[in-house]
């Protein structure tokens, strides 16, 4: 599904800001909850923190970042090429555009075979606790995802908290993305999280200013991975 969707305001993957119409989406969305992908992705998180492998090039000001290992481009192969294809599917303009084809490429160099010119460069999990956050920023590479692994807290509550619930903005435990529109206007696409987002990944161009806002009076940490993909040539 294209970010914005078509005429859609929410989903069972949590509730999202209505942008009208598609002319600004930007993105696709996937959900792999109950799917093998989760389990595999739990499997790099557990190795990970056996191995303490510190993510140390972080925007986010969070207190832990691991970095992740995709075992023989398993998550790449099942999971990531097809969302590629279908964001070239969706955007073909953008797609070609943007230089993300190569020249003399297989047509069918987005089966999911070993011909596939993309790779994962960097690939890590963040555990956030209460009050931490990530500003806006943005990734290297030619796409970005981002899974939403754990989350402890449902933005309903987060919303009732008294110095929520006075501002004429809440944000409380959201994830944004920020664009800017034809006039110039710098527009924001919001996930309101709670746990059934668990298993939502979001895959988009590097470039997105995207950010994180804090939760609160929630002692579990909220667990999400990211990774930035580049040609593998």
């Amino acid at each position: 599904m294209i970010i914005p969707p078509r005429n859609i305001k929410s989903s069972a993957a949590g509730v999202r800001s209505s942008c009208g119409d598609n002319e600004a989406a930007f993105g696709i969305e996937g959900n792999l909850a109950d799917t093998p992908a989760m389990d595999k992705l739990w499997e790099y998180v557990s190795k990970a923190k056996s191995e303490s492998k510190i993510h140390k090039d972080l925007a986010g000001n969070i207190s832990s970042s691991l970095l992740l290992d995709d075992t023989d481009d398993w998550f790449l192969d099942n999971v990531l090429i097809s969302l590629i294809k279908e964001y070239k599917d969706e955007y073909p303009w953008r797609f070609e555009n943007q230089s993300l084809t190569l020249s003399g490429s297989n047509t069918n160099v987005f089966s999911g075979n070993e011909k596939a010119p993309f790779a994962i460069s960097t690939m890590w999990v963040n555990f956030q606790k209460q009050h931490e956050f990530n500003p806006v920023h943005h990734h290297s590479g030619i796409f970005s995802f981002n899974i939403f692994m754990k989350i402890p807290y449902d933005w309903k509550e987060q919303y009732e908290l008294p110095h929520i619930k006075a501002s004429n903005s809440p944000s409380a435990g959201n994830f944004e993305f920020l664009y800017v529109d034809v006039l110039g206007k710098i527009n924001g696409y919001v996930y309101r999280l709670d746990p059934t987002c668990e298993g939502l990944i979001l895959l988009f161009p590097a470039e997105m200013r995207h950010l994180v806002y804090p939760f609160y009076n929630c002692e579990e940490e909220r667990i999400t991975i990211s990774g930035n993909i580049v040609y593998d040539i």
